[in-house]
């Protein structure tokens, strides 16, 4: 299982390696009212994860680290994220890995500074998808990929 933290989105995915490539098990986005209380979007992604996991018990979740941006507010607010979905993921008992945006860029499109439109056309080519997942999603699926392509050991 691959999550995008996000403050407004938060992206997730089940994806199954196979020996021919990548399948989804499925992916979304839990938006967010931009007007709900920082406790609340908290709550709703707590929740969401957890029904989430649930339905598709995975075997390991991936997690994309803190995005360090100029916005120290932003941050912080990502960061509250990030602690819920870890919490949720301990919950199942599944270990817990981090990969930077760098790590999953590079492993999904090659080049590690790529845009979010490429990193969702490679993931529409990926796994053969109809049409292009939405972006968070995008990013969730890539961070599972990217797992699955180098399996860390260490979890946290």
């Amino acid at each position: 299982m691959g999550i995008d933290p996000g403050r407004r989105k938060t992206g997730y995915a089940v994806v199954e390696k196979h020996r021919r490539g990548f399948i989804y098990v499925l992916y979304g986005e839990i938006g967010l009212d931009k007007n709900a209380s920082l406790s609340g979007s908290l709550k709703t992604i707590y929740e969401r994860l957890l029904d989430v996991i649930a339905e598709t018990r995975p075997d390991c979740m991936a997690v994309e680290d803190v995005f360090f941006g100029k916005n120290v507010k932003s941050l912080i607010r990502q960061s509250h994220v990030r602690g819920v979905v870890i919490l949720a993921g301990a919950h199942s008992g599944a270990p817990i890995f981090e990969y930077s945006p760098l790590e999953i860029k590079k492993a999904v499109v090659g080049y590690g500074r790529a845009e979010k439109g490429q990193v969702q056309s490679m993931i529409k080519a990926m796994l053969n998808l109809t049409e292009l997942p939405p972006p968070d999603a995008a990013d969730a699926m890539a961070v599972a990929i990217c797992h699955a392509n180098f399996l860390k050991v260490k979890s946290i």
